[in-house]
């Protein structure tokens, strides 16, 4: 068994970053994240075939890793919100190359520069492309460390999986906090070779190039339809999530990261008042388990969407239940995290 260290969420993502052969940080320091980008500048400056650069901007950040990930090897950058909103471009280029990456984003208060506590208004930005074009990232939710460290090496493999950038979306709740982590032996994962599209030199062979653009609107409608045909797969084979007690449920309260942790607190308070209460917790926010939802929407006819935003989640869970029962909503913002006594009081009305 590996050996468990207490570490904060940040530095737990970049040792996650590096232990998955990342060797490659393009950043620029934000709060509530810049124990990431301090801990990637510690490790990565002290290794062989290995950068780290604290870019001019976010701008020029993203950039980077576009460059460096068209090479082949494993590059990441990391934000929060308006750093975030700042690489929405380089994103949208880099997800028409199929370019694979991660960013990572851990959200504070907005809109605007807003405030350094932990928030969850990024929803939209993250889930819904954020740049412009038709295209998608992959949207990975954790709700603890140690699955900062987990899907912090998922996103990678599924980066490399599907040609496409992946986000860790948390916040500054999750990143800041220290829990017990262990970074386990993860088993081989078969990924596809690189070699047809890498941009590391051409003699020899025809020269490959990797462009996010074409002025002929056939061409272009082909490259969104082929792009759009992986998310169609995303969908079919890497939807996660996590379901408490959704069988028998009074209500079904659906919440992710941080705010699933809370929600688990009222699931126990709730069995007290003899209230029966069941989570669903997307893991995945891009493919969303709209599936789950919609089955458990047969059975159980009442929901509550919990957010640290104004609603944003809610809409594709309105989507994912289709009319089939009843979807309310509860929301804090500004950097206020809703406690297990508010929830359960607000629940307590659709009872």
């Amino acid at each position: 068994m590996a050996e468990k260290i207490l570490m904060k969420g940040n530095e737990a993502i970049g040792e996650a970053a590096i232990c998955a052969g990342c060797r490659y940080y393009f950043g620029y320091p934000i709060t509530p994240q810049s124990e990431l980008t301090a801990y990637m500048a510690k490790k990565l400056l002290k290794m062989k075939d290995a950068s780290f650069v604290q870019a001019e901007s976010e701008l020029a950040a993203i950039n980077m890793v576009y460059g460096a990930a068209s090479t082949g090897v494993r590059a990441m950058t990391s934000s929060s919100s308006p750093g975030i909103s700042l690489m929405q471009e380089g994103i949208s280029y880099i997800a028409c190359s199929e370019v694979p990456c991660v960013v990572v984003n851990m959200m504070r208060g907005g809109p605007g520069l807003g405030d350094i506590q932990p928030a969850q208004g990024d929803y939209f930005q993250a889930t819904k492309g954020g740049g412009h074009g038709d295209y998608h990232l992959i949207v990975l939710a954790p709700s603890s460390v140690q699955e900062l460290v987990d899907l912090t090496m998922d996103a990678f493999d599924l980066a490399d999986k599907y040609r496409n950038p992946a986000m860790i979306l948390g916040d500054g709740l999750l990143g800041q906090m220290m829990e017990a982590v262990e970074f386990k032996e993860r088993p081989k994962v078969d990924l596809p070779s690189k070699e047809s599209w890498t941009l590391v030199g051409c003699k020899g062979r025809k020269p490959h190039r990797i462009v996010s653009f074409d002025l002929n609107p056939s061409v272009l409608e082909k490259m969104n339809l082929v792009i759009n045909e992986k998310y169609k797969k995303l969908k079919e084979h890497e939807v996660r999530y996590e379901s408490i007690n959704i069988e028998n449920a009074d209500l079904i309260i659906v919440a992710y990261g941080t705010v699933a942790r809370i929600v688990k607190t009222v699931i126990q308070k709730a069995k007290k008042e003899g209230i029966n209460i069941g989570l669903i917790r997307p893991i995945t926010l891009f493919p969303f388990p709209e599936k789950i939802i919609s089955k458990t929407a047969e059975r159980i006819k009442k929901f509550l969407v919990v957010e640290m935003s104004l609603g944003q989640m809610i809409e594709d869970v309105k989507l994912a239940v289709n009319g089939k029962a009843e979807v309310n909503f509860y929301g804090r913002c500004g950097g206020i995290i809703p406690t297990p006594i508010e929830i359960l009081k607000e629940l307590n009305k659709y009872l």
